[in-house]
């Protein structure tokens, strides 16, 4: 991958995770631009295959593209920043800590990459203090 095409992916995203928005000006971890869909299962290095990531959304896909909704028990795709409108799967709680799953691929997606992890959580709190979150995006 282009140094180019990383530097897109980045600008597109704001620079903060596609998944989690966590922002990476803030973060102690690097960012990546993370296949959507994995080179191991036929994924490209294309714009519209990548999203920007951190490491612990990284982590936690690594290579999955589908999990199990524990409400409704049916295997559904992960969340695709691409293709998938981010209000329709999930929503913020009242106070804006933690994600709310909507459907079953935002309910899958929650659990699969962990977007509720307990330092993700107190982050929000402490950036929501301070008046920087959720992100302008």
């Amino acid at each position: 991958m282009t140094d180019s095409l990383r530097n897109e992916v980045r600008k597109r995203a704001k620079h903060c995770c596609e998944y989690c928005f966590a922002q990476e000006i803030i973060s102690h971890d690097p960012f990546s631009a993370e296949h959507i869909i994995p080179s191991s299962k036929g994924g490209k290095d294309e714009l519209d295959n990548l999203a920007w990531s951190c490491l612990g959304c990284n982590y936690h896909k690594f290579t999955a593209t589908i999990a199990i909704d524990l409400v409704s028990e049916e295997t559904v795709n992960l969340f695709h920043p691409r293709k998938d409108i981010w209000a329709e799967h999930f929503k913020w709680n009242e106070d804006y800590t933690q994600l709310i799953g909507l459907s079953a691929v935002g309910r899958a997606t929650i659990i699969r990459l962990k977007l509720n992890r307990t330092g993700l959580i107190n982050l929000r709190q402490i950036l929501r203090t301070a008046g920087k979150h959720p992100p302008n995006l």
